[in-house]
């Protein structure tokens, strides 16, 4: 049995393409306390809850359910959105190089991403 060409490549963007990570905001939010930002991450601003929002529920309604359930982290929460480009520092250079070798090949490049349509731009 012959195995079919390869015509078609698919990238996800986040940390494949692009990197992004809230430490790279929350070290300037949480100076010198690392442990902190590690607390605050993983019970305030959580993988589980930045996933609802890249599920598409607004970050409007993200944000004000984290405030309800940990008021005393109001500013630190609403950084989240606020200041999102600061979790994107930019490119992952040896990726970007295979896709740009690529590109010169006779193939269908595709990205995929899970990313909020609201922080997507």
């Amino acid at each position: 049995m012959k195995t079919p060409p390869i015509d078609t490549v698919i990238f996800d963007l986040g940390n494949v393409l692009i990197q992004w990570d809230p430490r790279y905001l929350y070290r300037k939010i949480f100076v010198g306390d690392e442990a902190g930002m590690e607390a605050f991450l993983a019970e305030v601003c959580t993988a589980e809850w930045n996933d609802q929002q890249d599920r598409g529920r607004p970050w409007k309604q993200g944000i004000a359910e984290a405030i309800e359930r940990h008021p005393a982290q109001e500013a630190a929460i609403r950084a989240y959105f606020d200041r999102w480009p600061e979790m994107v520092p930019g490119a992952i250079d040896d990726a970007v190089a295979i896709l740009k070798e690529l590109r010169q090949q006779p193939l269908r490049l595709l990205a995929l991403t899970n990313w909020s349509a609201e922080t997507f731009p």
